[in-house]
């Protein structure tokens, strides 16, 4: 119990070592919110704790030097004028009042040693954040406002990012919640879906409509929108054209395996004999019994039936505007149905469990000819919605 007690007190004294140390570190790297939080975490579960109380020098030093290096770098910043540095400025200002904010709680922080408290220089930053992020506000809207001159889906789509940030920090800003609508639909690629069919072979109805069933794809993303029936309000931007060019289908088959197992299994019991002839006696005077084994034989034939289906064909991306052929990827699908079953002559106890579990199934009907394209086709828009997944219109 005693040596427990010591691993204990020895682990939790390297902890705090190995913690302080890291954070004087921090410290000398220049790394001083990572130096700040480690301190105030520690602080934080006991301040008046003794092995707490490097953390807070260390946290006055950090706190100073990360405050000084920070209005350092926003009076720099407002000096030289850009008006692009005015985000950096806002996330400055937001994060001098966080800082403090962390450490607030804490007050007062009291050295054990001589009863004095830590200093630290705290500022009301609310004026500060609100005349940057007003100053960002107007920024954000007349560069949005701008890209919406070039009539560029790319730049609608740089204006709706700018927006939802703006809206992010100033809500409801003038007319921001339209504009994000508006840069959205702007910015939207328009992809219309058709399947032809080059097979010369008629194609089951319902694979066609399950093919061109968009909405049970998941193809839709923030900037691209698919239809498979013609919107005449809308001017599409690209087109994805599923080809089918060939449909094979193997005859039916059956298949025959003969085979033949041999078993030794338990039949019941009898008395063991010695070499004599004689029964053998156990210690207390009962005869001896053992598994009577015996040797099982049965010839199992196996019926394989067996029928496939392959559709193959090509996709093709389009652009529309510039009635360019962009890409073009090949497509292929099968579909194998096999079933069996089995019949025996002879004592079914020689046959393993998969064997037996086959003996008591008959012969089905082969799906039909639709049935398996119908299959098929399934498999096929599995690889479509993996080629669209991994090749977008737009890099």
């Amino acid at each position: 119990m005693k040596n427990t007690i010591y691993i204990l007190l020895a682990f939790l004294i390297f902890s705090s070592c190995s913690s302080v140390k890291t954070t004087q570190e921090a410290i000398n790297s220049g790394d001083y919110d990572k130096a700040i939080a480690l301190a105030v975490k520690n602080l934080r579960s006991n301040k008046t704790k003794k092995g707490n109380q490097p953390y807070i020098p260390m946290l006055e030093d950090a706190y100073k030097k990360a405050t000084e290096k920070d209005l350092s770098r926003i009076k720099f910043l407002k000096k030289e004028g850009n008006p692009e540095s005015l985000e950096r400025i806002f996330n400055l200002y937001q994060t001098l009042n966080y800082r403090q904010e962390m450490i607030k709680p804490l007050m007062p922080l009291r050295y054990l040693s001589n009863g004095k408290e830590a200093k630290f220089k705290f500022k009301d930053y609310t004026s500060d954040i609100i005349t940057s992020k007003n100053k960002l506000s107007d920024l954000l809207y007349a560069k949005a406002k701008k890209l919406f001159t070039t009539n560029n889906k790319y730049d609608y789509r740089k204006a709706h990012d700018e927006l939802i940030y703006l809206d992010k920090i100033t809500p409801n800003y003038k007319d921001v919640r339209n504009l994000i609508e508006e840069s959205h639909a702007k910015g939207t690629d328009y992809v219309l879906v058709t399947m032809k069919n080059r097979t010369r072979k008629i194609i089951p109805k319902r694979l066609s409509k399950d093919l061109l069933n968009i909405d049970t794809y998941g193809f839709d993303d923030l900037w691209t929108v698919y239809h498979s029936v013609k919107d005449k309000d809308l001017s599409y931007d690209y087109g994805l054209e599923l080809t089918l060019r060939s449909i094979n289908i193997s005859p039916e088959q059956i298949r025959e395996k003969q085979f033949v197992k041999e078993k030794q299994i338990k039949d019941g019991w009898k008395y063991l004999l010695d070499k004599d002839g004689n029964q053998v006696i156990d210690d207390k005077g009962k005869k001896v019994k053992v598994d009577k084994m015996i040797n099982v034989r049965c010839e199992l034939y196996q019926f394989t039936q067996f029928k496939s289906a392959e559709v193959g064909g090509q996709v093709k991306y389009t652009n529309f505007t510039s009635k360019q052929l962009l890409k073009t990827f090949p497509i292929k699908s099968q579909f194998v149905f096999e079933h069996n079953y089995a019949t025996y002559n002879g004592d079914k106890r020689a046959l393993a469990k998969s064997f037996l579990d086959m003996i008591v199934l008959r012969a089905v009907k082969f799906p039909t000819n639709e049935q398996m394209v119908y299959d098929a086709g399934n498999d096929l828009k599995q690889h479509l919605k993996n080629i669209v997944r991994r090749n977008k219109f737009r890099n």
